[in-house]
């Protein structure tokens, strides 16, 4: 088992910033991804920003030149620095982490922390 617990989260003006972390703990061996989603009201889950083991990220389209995500394997964490924040921002953000098993990948989720940007 993989417990992740997320930090960070809360109320922000347009244009501000937030980062948010996540650190996993437990059986936190052959973890092969490491990442946040995001879901606000009415839409899907979406991924927001990845990266694997060997350090290449990967963000959603929205958040290119805005969002950096980084991983420090020594201490299994995961941030997300998240600058020029804009309503459409707001959402609940989920850290997400993919262990490598002998019956497949397992994903687990944090229970989320909500992101609210005001105009």
């Amino acid at each position: 088992q993989v417990h992740l617990v997320e930090s960070g989260g809360g109320l922000v003006q347009a244009g501000g910033s937030l980062r948010l972390s996540c650190a996993a703990s437990g059986s936190i061996f052959r973890l092969n991804f490491m990442g946040w989603y995001r879901q606000a009201p009415g839409k899907q889950r979406e991924l927001v920003a990845g990266i694997i083991s060997s350090g290449s990220p990967d963000y959603a389209d929205s958040v290119k030149g805005r969002f950096t995500i980084s991983r420090d394997n020594a201490e299994n964490t995961v941030s997300l620095q998240m600058n020029s924040l804009q309503p459409e921002d707001t959402a609940v953000y989920y850290c997400a982490v993919r262990q490598s098993t002998n019956r497949g990948d397992i994903l687990y989720w944090g229970k989320g922390t909500q992101v609210t940007v005001s105009s």
